[in-house]
């Protein structure tokens, strides 16, 4: 199925980003294997929507279940941890969507998604690493699956308040207009679907003042709308509106 970034070339033109991508692009466009609710495959659609980079998307389910295609063979040769995301681009692919946005900023570096201040940068990458490797993984699908139905949501909760306790403290004091200052950053782009990850498990978020301005300053910007799990082709109808 294709699938289209949302394009911003009025306010990207000047950095010259469609020549440098059609430079940089091969025969085939870049294919995005995603799974409409994962956190990680969104961060990658919103990179890639404000990348400009057009796509073909392949909606992967994470389910263990005997037709889903994430269990095949087939995806395993394509991921062999069996995740999403993972992108096919430029002749390669990268399985992890971490690795994914620093490819496409290393790649496509306009417009930019780290800041050129080495202070700055240094701080949208922890802001990354304690979204993405300290409070994600502890409530992701495989791990709840693992703790059982019934100690599930409680698991989840736990984790992600306490690490949003850690998480707000460290945006109170780095952000402006977005995580770090005014630069829209990958910061940004792990913010986002990890706070709608804590409204799934119904985890309480009114002592998180900054993560809650920011999560609805960015939900405005339309990288982050066109993108969203509701709008993905594999998205159930029951959840389309929400």
């Amino acid at each position: 199925m294709a699938h289209k970034a949302i394009y911003f070339a009025p306010l990207f033109r000047s950095f010259g980003l469609q020549s440098f991508v059609r430079n940089m692009s091969t025969n085939s466009k870049p294919v995005l294997y995603s799974y409409w609710p994962s956190s990680c495959s969104w961060r990658v659609r919103v990179a890639l929507a404000i990348k400009e980079i057009e796509y073909e998307i392949k909606p992967t389910s994470l389910l263990r279940t005997v037709d889903q295609h994430a269990y095949t063979e087939e995806y395993t040769k394509v991921n062999p941890m069996q995740k999403v995301p993972s992108l096919k681009i430029d002749g390669h692919t990268l399985c992890d969507s971490v690795a994914i946005m620093h490819y496409l900023e290393e790649t496509r570096p306009q417009p930019a998604l780290l800041p050129q201040d080495p202070v700055k940068r240094a701080k949208v990458r922890e802001i990354v690493e304690l979204i993405c490797s300290g409070i994600q993984p502890l409530q992701n699908s495989a791990v709840l699956d693992h703790i059982g139905k019934d100690q599930s949501l409680k698991w989840a909760q736990h984790w992600i308040s306490r690490g949003f306790q850690g998480l707000e403290k460290v945006l109170s004091q780095s952000a402006g207009k977005f995580c770090v200052g005014d630069e829209l950053t990958m910061a940004d782009i792990c913010l986002v679907p990890q706070v709608r990850n804590a409204r799934r498990y119904k985890a309480d978020l009114t002592p998180y003042a900054t993560i809650l301005r920011l999560d609805q300053k960015l939900q405005q910007l339309e990288a982050f709308k066109a993108t969203h799990p509701s709008k993905q082709p594999d998205c159930p109808p029951e959840f389309a509106k929400k």
